[in-house]
């Protein structure tokens, strides 16, 4: 039983061993480092340049080998037997050397004083891009370019653009991305981060950043995830031009969360800030952002060209010359159904077969992709309808609100030119044209002129609708020969 207990001792000795080593920086084995070290071996010197005394060179002067890791009291951190330190502020900094070895790590801090400041050592090409200069005491801020594709996305680590996905124009309006903003100013090396109280992540910063005390997200119209996250009053940075790196102090991030706070600068200009960065809570992947001076984050203006293109369509040949798009139509309607009443005033064999379902605002549409319509050239729509008789124009529907005062199906067809970029309000600056009360079971011809309307320059989408809108009344229209021109 003692010899069990001995060896169960053993065991766990030397589990603690193996995570005392694994904690510490990896030691090469060739290496003879013996015993752990003890502060009276350790030393280094800190030495200023003869050509600038706020550059300190810095080397390590040990009795004894080891891993060598530095934190040089301005924010800064390295690695190796000797560094060259950049100190452009005046100030007393403590730099602090600490030695791995295999038997444990032990640390060795000296204080160095800089007498003045030199802010030459900041007039340099990236700083200047970044704050704006020394003179601009109130900092550039920066945003996301927010109306340009590819401001945000990821790909492979070893990879060098975000080949995986890159965000469209616009792409995060609904989330919290845009709101982030950071102000960098040279004097002091200060950065101030406002984001009204969330950053954006995908599932696995949200998991990360809730084992940092934040877990309270919510999940945005543009998907993943929008974290409550309040930053700090301010925040310092690390700008190493040789490298083109940046790094955020106190853990920072440019307001998408992957996990580090250093990123590799790919381009930094007075009107660009393009990074990357390698996530940390998603191995593999590498994030892109591009940034812009906030004044300079205005949604570009777009000329689209007001052009007379006069359309027509008589639905006898297989491919559709007017691109007519369905808007809760029923599965009847067919642009090439045959023509139920083959004689004058319409003898084609192919017409429009229209069905409007029970749906409030049943409709077909067609819009202009890259223009306007010039309606001093063309301000007139044509057609041929059908009105059938079957239809049941005398029951009583449900409607869309108290502001529709017809519940029935009316023998009617209304045009509409609307504004397309206006999206669902597009109803609110359109004109309207109704022919109502037509006689049924025969073609007649009508026009919808839109001359009142000439001097307009915002539309490009024409509405056509029978039956009436705002009801549930079901119906079977036809029409045909239709034309958009003078």
């Amino acid at each position: 039983m003692k010899k069990i207990k001995y060896i169960q001792k053993l065991f766990s000795l030397a589990a603690l061993m193996l995570v005392m080593f694994a904690c510490a920086p990896e030691i090469d084995d060739s290496v003879d480092i013996g015993q752990a070290p003890t502060e009276d071996q350790l030393d280094f010197t800190a030495t200023p340049t003869a050509a600038k005394p706020n550059i300190i060179e810095i080397k390590n002067t040990s009795k004894i080998p080891g891993i060598i890791n530095w934190d040089f009291g301005n924010n800064q951190k390295g690695k190796g037997e000797s560094a060259t330190v950049e100190y452009p502020f005046k100030g007393t900094y403590t730099i602090v050397m600490t030695v791995y070895s295999k038997g444990g790590s032990t640390s060795k801090s000296k204080t160095i004083t800089i007498a003045n400041d030199d802010m030459s050592m900041l007039n340099t090409p990236m700083y200047t891009a970044l704050t704006g200069g020394a003179s601009n005491l109130a900092g550039k801020t920066w945003v996301f370019d927010q109306y340009h594709e590819g401001h945000f996305g990821v790909g492979p680590i070893a990879g060098s653009t975000p080949e995986w996905w890159s965000c469209p124009a616009e792409g995060k309006t609904k989330s919290c991305l845009y709101s982030q903003e950071f102000t960098f100013t040279q004097v002091g090396i200060k950065m101030v981060w406002k984001n009204n109280g969330s950053v954006y992540t995908n599932e696995n910063g949200r998991q990360a950043l809730a084992t940092l005390g934040y877990p309270n997200s919510v999940v945005p119209g543009d998907g993943d995830f929008d974290v409550t996250y309040a930053p700090k009053a301010a925040y310092t940075f690390t700008l190493k031009e040789s490298e083109k790196t940046i790094t955020l102090s106190d853990g920072a991030f440019f307001g998408h969360y992957a996990g580090t706070s250093t990123y590799q600068i790919i381009s930094l200009t007075e009107d660009e800030m393009y990074l990357r960065c390698a996530s940390t809570v998603e191995t593999g992947n590498a994030w892109y952002y591009r940034f812009i001076p906030k004044e300079k984050n205005v949604k570009p203006v777009i000329i689209i060209p007001v052009q007379a293109t006069p359309l027509s369509e008589d639905f006898e040949g297989t491919t559709d010359k007017v691109e007519f798009k369905f808007e809760d139509m029923g599965t009847l309607t067919n642009p090439h159904y045959f023509n139920p009443a083959p004689v004058p005033v319409n003898t084609s064999s192919k017409a429009f077969l229209y069905q409007k379902t029970s749906a409030f605002y049943s409709n077909i549409y067609f819009a202009a992709k890259t223009y306007k319509f010039d309606l001093t050239e063309q301000n007139k729509v044509k057609m041929k309808v059908y009105i059938p008789s079957y239809n049941d124009y005398l029951g009583t529907y449900d409607v869309a609100g108290s502001w529709i005062s017809v519940n029935q199906l009316q023998r009617q067809v209304a045009v509409k030119l609307q504004d397309s970029s206006l999206g669902g309000n597009a109803w609110t600056t359109q004109t309207e044209v109704v022919k109502a009360n037509l006689a049924t079971d025969k073609w007649i011809e009508l026009t919808f002129d839109f001359s009142s309307v000439s001097t307009r320059q915002d539309y490009d989408k024409i509405v056509i609708q029978f039956g009436a809108e705002g009801h549930a009344a079901p119906g079977i229209f036809f029409f045909d020969d239709f034309s958009f021109d003078k």
